[in-house]
């Protein structure tokens, strides 16, 4: 269960009934404290040193595309929250076998497009954003079959909202635009996803 729905109250069950798992219970608690704590500021102390600057690079170009602090903020929110959530279960063996495979379909989509965002910027004349946002997308897919039968709606929206925005056909022709400053933090994104890729995190 999700944390952001509520948990079941001693009135909800059915007479009979013994639904109380301490397992579960804890999982639950788990997933709402990092709830609360997935903010930029402590990005830094739930991720490695490399995933951070990405994040931090991440930002600052959400922040110029929208022009709004308060939707780049939202947007690398939702980033560490699902991380945190998908993490937490698969940590504690919560995925099925056929959700473990959709883990892996997931990591190989995943680095593909990581792979291929990289590839635009060192190679001249080779962008399409078509390419990297159908990518982007097909890694969306993937998440909302995963957490299909563990997250609620708004988890599925915050997918569909970090997605949506990354794989904005006018987001990705600025970013491997021209300007200067979008052509900085896309150097500082893809240096730390080579670093990923070389460690095998991507």
């Amino acid at each position: 269960m999700d944390s952001d729905s509520g948990e079941q109250s001693e009135g909800d069950l059915s007479p009979g009934q013994e639904c109380f798992n301490s397992r579960s219970l804890a999982l639950q608690a788990q997933k709402k404290i990092l709830s609360k704590m997935a903010t930029v500021a402590v990005a830094n102390l739930l991720t490695d040193d490399v995933s951070s600057e990405i994040l931090d690079e991440l930002y600052k170009v959400s922040r110029e595309f929208t022009k709004s602090k308060k939707e780049a903020h939202k947007i690398v929110k939702d980033v560490i929250k699902i991380a945190l959530k998908i993490g937490i279960l698969y940590r504690n063996h919560q995925f099925s076998p056929d959700e473990l495979d959709t883990v892996e379909r997931f990591k190989k989509k995943m680095n593909q497009a990581a792979m291929t965002a990289v590839s635009f910027y060192e190679v001249d004349y080779t962008f399409d954003h078509r390419i990297l946002s159908e990518l982007l997308l097909e890694c969306r897919d993937l998440l909302h079959a995963l957490v299909e039968q563990h997250l609620t709606l708004r988890s599925h929206t915050r997918i569909d909202h970090v997605f949506n925005h990354f794989a904005h056909g006018e987001f990705l022709a600025e970013l491997y635009g021209d300007g200067e400053d979008y052509r900085l933090y896309l150097r500082k994104i893809c240096n730390g996803i080579n670093k990923l890729l070389d460690e095998g995190t991507l």
